[in-house]
């Protein structure tokens, strides 16, 4: 089954499509075409978004799934003038949020992602900067700045974890490639051992990492289920010698993998 699932904002849609996102993951069985209309923020640019809406209705012959965060009361009655199942996130909420808190909400547009605090943006910044500077072992002499150290095999998900670390929760997270040279002796590189206590570890299934390296040197020993498999298993090793905390991310997201490196190492997020 095949349905198109529209995200419209007033913004950058990253709320409608977080939320959207998390609900449609539950029906496995239906291929949705997703579709994100961002900044819709007039009278005529919603009545376009509905007319998009209209055909996708036309063509697919069901009724698409919208999910919206639009505020402007002008134009969530036009959306919901469409030919879609529209779920008002802003609507189901806001009113009773109001009622409770006493107070009425400004309805302003574009204001999920508005740079409201100087400070929070500042941190922002700099952890991203830190987790590409501090990127695949690149440098190790800032590991004392480290919230946090990721540690894995090559292609194991050090990197975008890093970076959602820094961009969600304002932490400063490098990441260190372990290589086959590293699992001799088992003992940690020169660069880790003084940071112990920042080191957490991404392991892997040896069939989705081989999967992975092939994309990138198919046909290669690097990318050999053998190779992974030996690999992997030392690295375990390695992790189970020098008590390090670990996570196998093999059917998780980066979202996922980042919230239970936050809870296993008791970490504080910087932005909320």
């Amino acid at each position: 089954m095949k349905r198109t699932a529209f995200y419209l904002s007033d913004g950058t849609g990253i709320t409608a499509e977080t939320l959207g996102h998390s609900m449609l993951s539950q029906f496995g069985d239906i291929e949705f075409v997703q579709v994100t209309l961002p900044f819709v923020q007039s009278d005529q640019q919603t009545r376009e978004a509905v007319e998009r809406i209209n055909r996708a209705h036309q063509e697919d012959g069901v009724k698409p799934v919208v999910f919206s965060t639009l505020v402007n009361n002008e134009h969530r009655e036009i959306l919901h003038s469409c030919k879609g199942m529209v779920l008002d996130l802003f609507g189901a909420f806001l009113n009773p949020l109001e009622e409770e808190l006493g107070v009425r909400s400004n309805h302003k547009i574009n204001q999920s992602h508005a740079i409201r605090d100087a400070d929070s943006y500042r941190i922002r910044i700099n952890a991203v900067h830190f987790a590409l500077d501090n990127d695949d072992g690149a440098r190790t002499r800032h590991y004392d700045q480290a919230d946090i150290i990721l540690i894995g095999v090559s292609r194991s998900g050090k990197t975008p974890t890093s970076l959602y670390l820094a961009l969600q929760f304002g932490l400063f997270a490098a990441n260190y490639p372990l290589t086959e040279d590293d699992f001799d002796d088992l003992r940690l590189p020169k660069a880790l051992q003084e940071h112990k206590t920042k080191l957490f570890g991404l392991t892997i299934n040896a069939e989705r990492l081989s999967a992975i390296r092939s994309e990138r040197k198919s046909n290669s020993k690097y990318a050999s289920l053998r190779q992974c498999d030996m690999e992997l298993r030392a690295l375990e090793a390695m992790y189970n010698k020098h008590n390090i905390p670990y996570l196998d991310a093999t059917e998780l997201s980066i979202e996922e993998i980042s919230t239970r490196v936050l809870a296993m190492k008791g970490l504080k997020r910087r932005l909320q």
